[in-house]
């Protein structure tokens, strides 16, 4: 698919468009305003200051159609930017909200990140029946991105779909943590003018909800 191709025709075709519409409303108001002017009272005609407010004012109407017209060429611009720089993102593993585990080679790792600094930080590992497994106590941390590796042994098997939760407190007060579960992106596509990621166990995700590359 040639980009460039396409970004030009679609930029040209709009500049076009916009030009031939500013170009037609100031052919409007220079005859309103030749106009007014022709049949004005001979004995309260308009100043020249009246004249230049009205020559700025569709001077400003115009460059606003202008302005607009730039902004979703760029748009439209970053857009394609945005589709090809996501196709480099085929293969490799993405972290995305959520709680999901799955176990490759007997380990399993995610992430979460810490609103706040955390005295205690508990790991659960819970079943496809939401129980309990494996609980490990991860000890203090700060705030931020933090990952773990959880080495399954006999209580799972290689692909095996399991969840987990973080119980963190600075002290008696909890700190909120975002979860995030490692996937890999299968494919790259658009729907509905959004850009969509297909992960291998997840399946189709936002663009925008990858937080991290891994």
């Amino acid at each position: 698919m040639d980009v460039t191709a396409l970004t030009g025709t679609s930029n040209s075709a709009g500049t076009s468009v916009s030009a031939k519409n500013a170009a037609e409303t100031q052919d409007r108001f220079l005859k309103l305003l030749v106009a007014q002017m022709n049949n004005q009272d001979p004995l309260n005609p308009m100043d020249n200051a009246q004249v230049t407010s009205q020559m700025a004012q569709i001077q400003q109407v115009t460059s606003l159609s202008t302005l607009d017209t730039s902004i979703k060429g760029l748009g439209s611009q970053l857009g394609q930017m945005q589709a090809l720089q996501s196709i480099s993102l085929v293969g490799r593993d993405v972290s995305v909200p959520g709680n999901k585990l799955q176990v490759s080679g007997g380990v399993a790792e995610a992430s979460y990140e810490l609103d706040g600094a955390a005295q205690t930080v508990k790991l659960e590992i819970l079943g496809a029946a939401g129980n309990v497994i494996d609980t490990q106590q991860l000890g203090a941390q700060s705030a931020g991105r933090q990952t773990f590796t959880w080495k399954a042994g006999n209580l799972a098997a290689d692909g095996s779909q399991l969840q987990y939760r973080i119980t963190a407190a600075n002290g008696a007060k909890p700190v909120t943590s975002t979860l995030y579960t490692h996937d890999k992106v299968d494919a790259v596509y658009s729907e509905n003018g959004s850009l969509k990621l297909n992960l291998e166990r997840l399946g189709p995700v936002d663009y925008t909800t990858v937080s991290a590359v891994n």
